[in-house]
């Protein structure tokens, strides 16, 4: 994290190592956060992974439904499961899912 000259003062020393383990343990939330997101999305089946890019290009029901051929009420399904299984109460959720898992919407057709 840091580069200390030697000696080093005792109070620069304890900054420092406390900088790191705090910056450490930032870092290891983060992760961990991000690990569960991926457990999550791992649970959707591949037609939900399907509808859940169509929905966080800003597609509506109808029309992710026309992109892939079926029924409006199948993708209110899958959204509906979309949204309980990654435990978002939003699209917008959604995105910010995606953004953190890196996976880029699907445009229409």
């Amino acid at each position: 994290m840091d580069f200390l000259i030697k000696p080093v003062a005792r109070d620069v020393l304890l900054r420092a190592v406390t900088g790191a383990l705090t910056c450490n343990a930032e870092k290891r939330a983060a992760r961990a956060q991000l690990d569960a997101i991926r457990r999550r999305y791992e649970q959707l089946t591949p037609r939900e992974r399907e509808v859940f890019q169509h929905l966080i290009a800003g597609q509506l029901n109808k029309q992710v439904a026309y992109d892939l051929g079926t029924a409006e009420r199948t993708i209110k399904a899958h959204r509906h499961a979309i949204m309980d299984k990654l435990q978002a109460g939003s699209i917008a959720e959604l995105a910010r899912l995606a953004v953190a898992l890196e996976i880029p919407p699907q445009a229409g057709n």
